[in-house]
């Protein structure tokens, strides 16, 4: 992705929107870490007064869209990708999504919209980690088969077999960038708390704050994993 911590506004950045905004502690460290808000904000999420909130909200330097509501993100994503391509503009778009946001009726419109529009300027990853909040996304509302859904809906999809390969998923991405007149999902396949035994699995993990012992047991788990990166 092409942006400047300096100028989160910059003309020429791609954008990135966490349509599953409730993520957004994960989005919060990596922004930290590229210098677009000083790491000691991390200590004060959700405080009162802080700058960041419990989900994404576009005050937040490198926010591009406040998120929380499920199901808006590709349809923010499509709105900055048209003005994009009217104003000829390479920028390119990224939407995360999650495989239980995938619940949502707007998703599917928004994903006829890319379509009909030829936005091979947005790529959509869909975290299809088959948990949301309470349940397996299967006894709640089944979404599978992604990829041939949004197939039907026009759009080029990328399988990646391992969603937690970074070499995997950029080659996806380059391959995305070079499909033209169609937008591509990468639809990949993750674990939920992947890594941490204890939690890996388990939807009863979904944003709940760890006790410390089990800090303790996860942090240096991963601390480990990424050196490794």
């Amino acid at each position: 992705m092409r942006y400047d911590p300096k100028k989160p506004q910059w003309d020429g950045r791609d954008y990135f929107i966490l349509s599953k905004g409730h993520g957004c502690p994960a989005l919060y460290t990596v922004l930290a870490h590229l210098g677009f808000f000083p790491k000691e904000e991390l200590n004060h999420l959700r405080q009162i007064n802080s700058l960041l909130e419990g989900h994404p909200v576009n005050k937040i330097p490198g926010i591009e869209a406040t998120t929380g509501p499920l199901g808006q993100g590709l349809s923010f994503g499509n709105g900055i990708a048209l003005a994009l391509k009217m104003d000829k503009k390479s920028n390119r778009v990224y939407v995360l999504l999650g495989d239980g946001e995938l619940q949502e009726g707007q998703i599917w419109e928004a994903a006829m919209t890319s379509s009909q529009y030829k936005l091979d300027n947005v790529t959509v990853f869909v975290d299809n980690n088959k948990l949301q909040q309470t349940n397996f996304v299967r006894s709640i509302k089944p979404v599978e088969p992604i990829g041939p859904k949004f197939a039907a809906f026009g759009w080029n999809v990328i399988n990646v077999a391992n969603g937690h390969d970074f070499d995997e998923i950029r080659d996806a991405i380059r391959r995305a960038r070079k499909t033209k007149l169609k937008p591509t999902v990468l639809v990949c396949e993750t674990v939920k708390g992947k890594g941490v035994p204890f939690a890996e699995h388990k939807a009863s993990y979904h944003g709940v704050a760890l006790s410390k012992e089990e800090m303790a047991e996860a942090i240096p788990i991963l601390e480990k994993e990424l050196h490794q990166l």
